[in-house]
């Protein structure tokens, strides 16, 4: 119990999922925000992901955006009403309301890293209510890439090479969410898989936009290499395999999950990441399908998995299940020069 309150002083923030309502108060006073995904093979219908600094967080709100920071990282989130935008037409494409509360959505974000002086986005978290649905011709996470480009092109960032890992999920409900993670201090690496195309270079079949993120981003933090990989599915270049066969797609998404490690090692010699040291968040669309998408990734892991599974939407309708993943090296050893 004494190490509670010291535990408290150094959250910076929490995601919340639950189908049954947002938390009656935010985890210990710290910024959070509620995302309607209910949890699975959790035993609760209610589960928090929390964020700690190195120490004391001191945390604000600028804008819509609440925050709290600890020793050169900082945990954001915010929730963006679409009622708030009109669908307009301009430049030849329709703003549509997700669109432009995407858009805002990040110039807010990259407006805050400004203010206080954390140059370095590492990682994005979007929640999308009604990720498939459409309006006005375009489906909607298409019309969330739109956005999103929109964001980052007006705060003036790059849309490939050194952009933040990030995933993008479908919500029961609500407005759509924003979470993120930013530091100061050294540049993160940008991590690709070499089995895939970035998805920065997808084709306009994928819609108009392609998506603005890295498949996995290396952080310096706390003076120790910290891997954040992004939202992973069974995709080879840039096609979805396997349609329909949860087996199969759980055990390419383990393939394409092991080439980011080996790739994330490539980049950062002496540094070792060890899939079973990692932390794992899994996307599944079909409840029933989650105990075996849970044997398999404990069986690819050879011990237990630290993993939170959600039910969510996968940005792509054939898509069965993503898996994320984060955390720091098993062993750094020393370099000799």
């Amino acid at each position: 119990m004494s190490q509670a309150p010291a535990w408290r002083n150094r959250l910076l923030g929490a995601t919340c999922f639950s189908l049954a309502g947002p938390p009656r108060a935010a985890p210990d006073a710290a910024p959070s925000i509620w995302v309607p995904l209910p949890p699975l093979l959790a035993g609760a219908d209610s589960v928090c992901e929390s964020w700690l600094g190195a120490s004391q967080a001191w945390r604000g709100r600028r804008g819509p955006v609440l925050f709290g920071q600890s020793e050169g990282l900082l945990f954001g989130c915010l929730g963006v009403l679409e009622s708030g935008f009109p669908a307009l037409a301009a430049d030849g494409a329709s703003q549509t309301p997700l669109r432009q509360a995407t858009a805002f959505a990040y110039r807010e974000i990259f407006g805050l890293l400004d203010a206080l002086d954390f140059p370095h986005l590492y990682r994005v978290w979007n929640y999308l209510p009604d990720i498939h649905g459409e309006s006005q011709g375009v489906e909607r996470y298409r019309q969330f890439n739109r956005g999103r480009q929109d964001g980052f092109l007006a705060s003036r960032r790059p849309l490939a090479g050194p952009v933040p890992a990030a995933s993008a999920v479908g919500s029961a409900d609500g407005p759509p969410a924003f979470c993120f993670l930013a530091g100061r201090g050294e540049p993160p690496l940008p991590v690709e898989n070499p089995r895939q195309i970035s998805a920065y270079h997808y084709p306009q079949a994928y819609g108009p936009r392609a998506p603005t993120f890295s498949r996995a981003t290396l952080a310096r933090i706390g003076g120790r290499w910290t891997l954040f990989i992004s939202g992973t599915a069974s995709i080879v270049g840039h096609q979805s395999l396997h349609p329909g066969d949860i087996a199969a797609q759980t055990r390419e998404t383990l393939a394409n999950l092991d080439a980011v490690i080996d790739e994330a090692n490539r980049r950062v010699p002496g540094t070792s990441f060890d899939r079973g040291q990692l932390r794992y968040k899994v996307y599944v669309r079909r409840p029933v399908d989650a105990p075996g998408i849970r044997e398999a990734l404990e069986r690819w892991l050879g011990v237990p998995a630290s993993a939170l599974f959600l039910q969510a939407d996968i940005c792509r309708r054939e898509l069965l299940v993503e898996i994320e993943a984060g955390g720091g090296p098993a062993a750094v050893k020393p370099c000799r020069r």
